[in-house]
């Protein structure tokens, strides 16, 4: 199968060019200008003219049919795989969980199993470390080498659940120095957001507001500054996750300033929402409950300044979406309400903006949303660019075209949008994973089950 797409500017992280495509089977044979002149036998020709050519997106933090809380999160392999299409994104990675008391493989077994057969695009996966001990820390070694999953995600909250302390951080860290792997960390001071979650609590305060209010930002500045200090010593990189914080923002950038290799993902609700959110009417304010929480106004023009000046290098979404019955759960008790928002299917929507409004470049969008967690975390150059050789994931993209996001029209298996109403300009005509158009103005064409396991190689951090 030979696919063309003509007439179109390609845009990478490097270069934007005016260029044709060349597909051939799954891999991208050949870019270059008529180049309908050069191949005799095309099955498929696609029009570019007016859009960009980019690399399909890459979100490296979701959190598919997820267990917490009590509940589940809304979308499966199937459905958030789907939606991430429709958005332009055509690889993720999500987090496989170690089971409270069992085995890293137990856990990795659990999510190729919830995967497999489902998934409509490519996707790799991380690993929730839980409990880090001389087993797991061998096990580490095993996944890297043998399995593909090269990226391990502890934290600092959740004491009970998640937490881990220091010193076992610390010998994550060591490990991932022998193995090649990457750490990510999820940084907040757990143990005293507890505190203030059961204080809040006595004095009566339930709103969803108080999830933020007990969460501030100095507490995921000190955990950024921690856990960034553990990866000083133990000379390795280190990535956090989700930061939200100018606070942690900060820590990251001076570590980075003495040579630390230090890496941070921002995600498009700390770039377009903020702590008046949690105001809303009724118990809307539930719909944005995720942890870290939406900062005061004015936070995010440290974030934008970051991914400007590189402090902050891959724009993820932290996709954990919970229908409104399951948000309900706390709507007696704020700490009850299940943390998480749904967002896989408009980031790249969103991130376009920062284009459009002149804070970042295409080539710096491309790289945010594409490149950079490609080559953070082991997929490029197969993924995250064009060029001869790489997979075909490919979005043709029309700068002009008008969408608004909502809940009515979003192919996301949750009954609200974080975004309701807003119009953006910009989104894909057509979506490509591996030479196979999935995604034709607006329409779904691809099927589940198509998407393959990356077994993916080490970090270039």
């Amino acid at each position: 199968m030979r696919t063309l797409i003509e007439n179109g500017t390609v845009v990478t992280a490097s270069d934007t060019f005016a260029a044709d495509v060349v597909i051939e089977d799954d891999r991208i044979a050949a870019l270059g200008k008529d180049l309908g002149r050069v191949y005799a036998q095309i099955e498929r020709r696609i029009d570019a003219r007016g859009k960009y050519v980019i690399p399909g997106g890459i979100d490296v933090h979701t959190h598919l049919d997820m267990p917490f809380g009590g509940t589940t999160s809304a979308d499966d392999f199937e459905s958030g795989t789907i939606a991430a299409a429709h958005g332009g994104t055509t690889t993720l990675v999500d987090f496989a969980i170690q089971p409270q008391g069992g085995s890293l493989h137990q856990g990795l077994a659990d999510w190729h199993h919830k995967a497999e057969g489902k998934a409509a695009i490519d996707y790799g996966f991380h690993m929730i470390v839980r409990e880090v001990t001389q087993q797991s820390l061998s096990e580490m070694d095993d996944l890297v080498k043998r399995e593909g999953v090269t990226s391990f995600k502890l934290f600092t909250a959740y004491p009970g659940v998640f937490y881990v302390d220091d010193a076992s951080i610390f010998r994550a860290l060591r490990k991932t120095g022998e193995n090649g792997g990457l750490i990510c960390m999820h940084a907040e001071n757990g143990p005293v957001i507890d505190v203030l979650i059961e204080e809040a609590k006595a004095r009566g305060e339930t709103a969803p507001v108080w999830h933020a209010l007990t969460r501030p930002p100095r507490l995921e500045g000190e955990a950024s500054h921690r856990v960034l200090a553990l990866a000083e010593v133990a000379r390795v990189p280190l990535y956090i996750v989700h930061l939200s914080a100018a606070e942690a923002l900060e820590q990251v950038r001076m570590a980075r300033d003495r040579g630390v290799r230090a890496y941070a993902e921002t995600c498009p609700q700390y770039l377009f929402l903020d702590q008046r959110n949690y105001e809303e009417p009724g118990f809307d304010g539930s719909k944005y409950v995720m942890s870290p929480p939406l900062r005061m106004p004015g936070n995010e023009q440290s974030l934008w300044r970051g991914l400007q000046l590189d402090d902050l290098q891959v724009v993820s979404t932290d996709h954990c979406p919970f229908c409104m019955k399951e948000k309900r759960l706390g709507e007696n008790d704020f700490s009850k309400i299940p943390n998480g928002a749904p967002g896989v299917e408009t980031r790249l929507y969103l991130t376009f903006e920062g284009v459009r409004s002149g804070r970042i470049s295409l080539n710096r969008w491309v790289q945010l949303i594409a490149t950079a967690p490609a080559k953070l975390f082991g997929l490029h150059p197969r993924k995250g660019t064009l060029a001869v050789g790489a997979d075909a994931d490919v979005v043709v993209w029309d700068p002009e075209k008008k969408h608004t996001l909502s809940a009515r029209t979003h192919h996301m298996r949750v009954d609200y949008n974080p975004y309701e109403g807003r119009e953006v300009v910009g989104a894909p005509t057509h979506v490509l994973s591996r030479g196979k158009v999935i995604v034709e103005n607006g329409k779904f064409t691809g099927r589940k089950g198509d998407g393959r396991f990356l077994r993916r190689g080490l970090t270039a951090a």
